[in-house]
């Protein structure tokens, strides 16, 4: 599929794989440097990175993946599309507050998370309902209630291992579509 905007024009792929990467908006550097490689690795990949588009984990993910050239996808929780980071190309103002992490997550083939606080936890949430594959680096771990088995969150410890997984999870989840 081709497109022509103001006289730019670009070519996506037929199986454009998009990956959500969930993750808190105050962080630490640690945090900030491993978001930063996740986006980067996103956008080395070709597959395009959504997110919540405000600050933090996901400025983190969007500047690494500005850095290799990647497209970014903020979904954000305002009605201003100058809330979203500097790094965000494709703002959505969806003006529905923490309802949008339900789009963050239904948007994309795979989601990462990447720490996160209790916004990250919902998205968590929706990405195991929707039966999306969810990736985890340092973030939150479930357990289940009532002896009621849960789709767990696949651990890797690098950003390299996360972003591979999620293209294979990806794959797998289209093909299941």
């Amino acid at each position: 599929m081709s497109t022509k905007l103001k006289n730019v024009s670009f070519s996506l792929p037929e199986n454009l794989i998009k990956i959500s990467v969930i993750g808190g908006s105050d962080i630490d550097n640690e945090i900030y440097n491993l978001a930063y490689d996740v986006g980067r690795e996103i956008a080395k990949s070709g597959a395009v990175l959504i997110c919540g588009g405000l600050a933090g984990t996901m400025e983190a993910a969007c500047k690494g993946a500005k850095k290799e050239g990647g497209l970014t996808i903020g979904i954000l929780p305002t009605i201003n599309e100058n809330d979203a980071n500097r790094y965000v190309d494709i703002k959505i103002p969806a003006g529905i507050g923490y309802a949008r992490n339900m789009i963050v997550v239904l948007s994309s083939h795979a989601v990462i998370a990447v720490d996160g606080s209790s916004g990250t936890l919902s998205e968590i949430a929706y990405a195991l309902t929707f039966k999306k594959p969810v990736i985890g680096l340092k973030t939150w771990e479930l357990r289940p209630c009532h002896g009621n088995m849960l789709p767990d969150i696949i651990r890797v410890r690098t950003a390299k291992e996360a972003v591979n997984l999620a293209l294979e999870e990806a794959k797998t989840y289209l093909k299941n579509c």
